[in-house]
């Protein structure tokens, strides 16, 4: 007998970053939904690192937090440390980065998710995407029963078919000993996805009570705090941070690990998977970087009453024997305890080109996939997906276009399609690198690039919104005081320019004018200044930003218009490009594989040349041409 369990809207497989946050916007939108969860106490579980944001990772977190997520408040509320990095350079590379009390987060995210109207939370292992003519139905669970559904959301991080190791020991297991999810895959083979195999790992923790500390550098957090959430401010969420704590491998530890590279699963084949370029293994690092005399160690407390130190920067496989050795020779942690040992964890995702930029299977409508599964790695790059599948998983109930922002819009758009349009062989990052627009893609101007995104499509409060238009319109009536405010020669003004060792005046000037010179800001400004509202701080220094880079913004926004061109320039989805001549065989088969939606898309794919893209616009002008006569 077939036992029908529920019949909702939405059903969200997963309940790690990129599921809360999936499920949370499917649910605000008004659409039924359940968040289907391995196990109840894995809600939002750090797996791993204990910490929210880091270098480009933070700009997501911010733009999440603009689009309506989550995220971006939870860690303002359970942050132990908080710290904007990059600090000496340029504000296009300034992030945020928090470590949080994990089981907290977990807890804070749990309570949000309970509280939600039209949002069930249940435990279950998912085994079947149900379908019927490429189209989703529904799920079966591992005790049969039927939960149906409009749309699926699969947020199955690293579950599926997952095996942890270390050393010789190998387990059929998913993160911290949860049980792995090992049916689901099979059933998307059958739905004829296409299936790699990652691998990603996790370091120690040790007691912090058996960590000599004297022999370690003292890492301490901001003392000005910039919170997460553009709904907060510094002064709201303050409170007492703990230190985090630097020290160094050194000769010694890296004798103990290639002595025993051979136990290693990473070099002695008992590892399939492919794992993250730039989260590597303390082993993959020695042998990478063989000419470094030592690697940075971070000590990073895990909760507020937890005595367990999650020790960054050393990953590893390796035998129990040998991690324990090797930690033993850092200084600081001659006599450490380990609590918990490192493992090397592989599982299954899919190969990220068969989404769309919505991210909902190209073959199976009404199937959308975030986070792991994509092929990427880390909590925010997995949250950031889940947002992006929950809105479209309801814009597709609703019959609206899906949200797709683009590699000018966001960090969001840019990792999506990378995702899409070029795949990936390896667990992918996000990295400020990988953003052409960064300097319009800063942390401290998400809302101003997202917010009304968000509004637009439901999950922006109308007193929110409110809020951020009163924000934009005192930006905008500074900027002009301050454009069409002078000041003369007199003697105070030149006192001042001549204290701060700035050029004396020959004639009157704008205040604007002042601020955009590198020795000056507006905060200085203030002592002739004496007509100037009182601005918080998140707008002042927008306002400083805004003078101090605005011929360099200026031309990135050129770029972005001939971008956005391209961007403009659509492909229908049924274009075989078998039939235009001249195209390269191989950009013929990345071009049908993929199916761009524009001329820019197609332009970022792998195996296709700006010849092709050529050959394509001189294609679409003549279609464009023979379709006017």
């Amino acid at each position: 007998m077939t036992y029908i369990a529920d019949d909702v809207d939405v059903i969200v497989v997963g309940a790690g970053h990129a599921g809360c946050e999936a499920a949370l916007a499917t649910a605000r939108l008004g659409h039924s939904t359940i968040l289907f969860a391995i196990n109840l106490d894995s809600v939002a579980m750090m797996a791993c690192n204990p910490s929210i944001g880091g270098t480009s990772k933070g700009h997501l977190v911010r733009e999440l937090d603009a689009l309506g997520g989550e995220m971006g408040k939870n860690i303002d509320k359970t942050y132990l440390q908080i710290k904007m990095l990059n600090t000496s350079k340029g504000p296009a590379v300034h992030s945020l980065r928090a470590q949080a009390d994990k089981k907290r987060y977990s807890e804070e995210m749990t309570k949000v998710i309970t509280s939600t109207p039209n949002l069930k939370l249940k435990q279950g292992e998912v085994i079947q995407i149900l379908a019927t003519d490429g189209k989703v139905t529904g799920v079966k669970t591992a005790t049969d029963s039927i939960y149906k559904a409009k749309c699926i959301i699969l947020a199955t991080g690293t579950y599926l078919k997952s095996v942890c190791i270390t050393g010789d020991y190998t387990v059929n297991s998913g993160p911290c000993g949860l049980q792995s999810a090992n049916y689901l895959t099979d059933s998307l083979i059958d739905l004829g996805i296409e299936i790699y195999r990652f691998k990603t790992g996790t370091p120690c923790r040790i007691d912090k009570t058996t960590v000599d500390f004297s022999k370690t550098d003292v890492q301490t957090g901001d003392e000005k705090i910039i919170p997460f959430s553009f709904e907060n401010y510094g002064k709201d969420i303050l409170r007492e941070q703990l230190p985090c704590h630097l020290t160094y491998t050194n000769a010694n530890t890296h004798k103990v690990i290639l002595d025993n590279l051979n136990r290693s699963p990473l070099y002695n084949g008992s590892i399939a998977g492919v794992g993250p370029r730039y989260c590597p293994s303390i082993e993959t690092k020695l042998v990478r970087f063989a000419d470094k005399e030592r690697h940075q160690i971070f000590l990073e407390p895990e909760g507020e009453n937890s005595n367990e130190i999650y020790v960054q920067g050393m990953s590893s496989s390796l035998p129990e024997d040998v991690q324990i050795d090797m930690l033993r020779t850092v200084p600081g942690l001659e006599n450490c305890e380990v609590t918990r040992i490192g493992y090397a964890i592989e599982y299954d995702c899919i190969n990220p080109t068969q989404l769309k930029l919505s991210l909902e299977l190209k073959n199976v409508e009404g199937l959308f996939t975030a986070g792991q599964i994509n092929g990427s790695s880390g909590y925010e790059e997995a949250a950031a997906q889940g947002i992006i599948a929950g809105i479209n998983a309801a814009m597709k109930i609703e019959n609206k276009d899906p949200l797709m922002l683009d590699r000018s819009d966001a960090y969001i758009g840019v990792l999506i399609d990378d995702l899409v349009t070029k795949g990936t062989e390896e667990p992918y990052r996000m990295m400020t690198s990988r953003a052409e627009y960064r300097l319009l893609l800063r942390q401290d101007n998400a809302d101003m690039r997202l917010l009304e995104k968000g509004h637009d499509v439901g999950l922006i409060p109308e007193d929110r919104y409110k809020r951020f238009l009163h924000k934009k319109q005192v930006i905008s009536q500074e900027v002009e005081r301050l454009e069409t405010t002078h000041v003369g020669t007199k003697p105070e003004i030149q006192d001042f320019l001549r204290a701060y060792n700035s050029v004396e005046l020959v004639s009157g000037i704008t205040l604007a004018s002042l601020i955009r010179r590198p020795e000056l800001t507006y905060e200085m400004l203030a002592e002739i200044d004496k007509e100037r509202p009182n601005l918080s701080e998140d707008i002042v220094d927008q306002i400083n930003i805004y003078f101090k880079y605005e011929g360099y913004v200026q031309k990135q926004k050129e770029q972005v218009e001939h971008f956005k061109k391209l961007e403009r320039r659509l492909l229908s989805s049924k274009l075989d490009y078998t039939k235009i001549p001249s195209l390269r065989a191989e950009a013929i088969q990345k071009l049908n594989e993929i199916k761009p939606t524009s001329v820019g898309q197609a332009s970022r794919i792998s195996g296709v040349s700006p010849a092709d893209i050529s050959v394509l616009l001189v294609y679409l002008e003549q279609v464009k041409r023979k379709e006017r006569e």
